[in-house]
């Protein structure tokens, strides 16, 4: 299991690795003018602060979306890991560690969905 745990998290950090690197690319292919004032920050559009959000700007073909895709990609990394977990504790009927793993998995998935 221990094995198969690191597969996922060396895969899904090369996806979400991959995507930033494509939204980024076009992003700069796009951009091209006047270089960015980044004397004061200026964060993402609202738009894009929530998955939903994310995913609603992908088919339009937004740059940010695509880099952000990758960023929620990059997160949802440990979170497959500790499902993936829960249910090899469940193939070896450890149940205290089953719960456990639901229980991080629920604060994980809580903590993502219910940010503002």
């Amino acid at each position: 299991m221990e094995v198969d745990i690191g597969h996922l998290l060396r895969t899904g950090v090369l996806i979400a690795a991959m995507v930033v690197f494509i939204g980024g690319v076009l992003y700069l292919n796009q951009n091209r003018g006047p270089r960015p004032d980044y004397a004061t920050f200026h964060g993402v559009a609202a738009g894009l602060r929530s998955p939903a959000g994310v995913i609603k700007q992908l088919p339009i073909g937004d740059t940010n979306a695509i880099i952000q895709l990758g960023l929620l990609l990059l997160i949802a990394t440990p979170i497959a890991r500790v499902a993936f977990a829960a249910f090899g504790f469940s193939a070896e009927k450890d149940w205290l560690y089953v719960v456990i793993s639901l229980i991080v998995l629920a604060v994980l998935t809580y903590s993502l969905l219910a940010s503002h």
